[in-house]
């Protein structure tokens, strides 16, 4: 009993640290890419601000980009995106 009770707990953990330690790399990434996109985005709401005329034109022009990208990710792609991150962690679970 106490045997199977102490495996079941290595095995959990084994797949817990299996799965943090290849969300933690992905993390570090993602934190990089959004650090990029975040400098690119004001270095283009001013550069279309100085274009429009109004520094704050660019800012509401990359806004309404976001806002659309944002409703068609909602509606269109949404149980797409849910999918393939419920794939990811599924298949790292089992070892796959």
């Amino acid at each position: 009993g106490k045997t199977s009770i102490e495996l079941v707990k290595l095995k959990t953990l084994d797949k817990t640290t299996d799965i943090v330690s290849s969300l933690v790399p992905a993390s570090v990434v993602i934190l990089l890419l959004a650090t990029f996109l975040l400098f690119l985005n004001l270095g283009l709401a001013f550069w279309l601000g100085q274009i429009l005329g109004k520094t704050f034109y660019g800012f509401f022009v990359v806004a309404a980009f976001y806002i659309f990208t944002s409703i068609i990710v909602h509606f269109f792609l949404r149980k797409w995106i849910k999918r393939i991150v419920g794939n990811f962690l599924v298949k790292r679970a089992l070892n796959k």
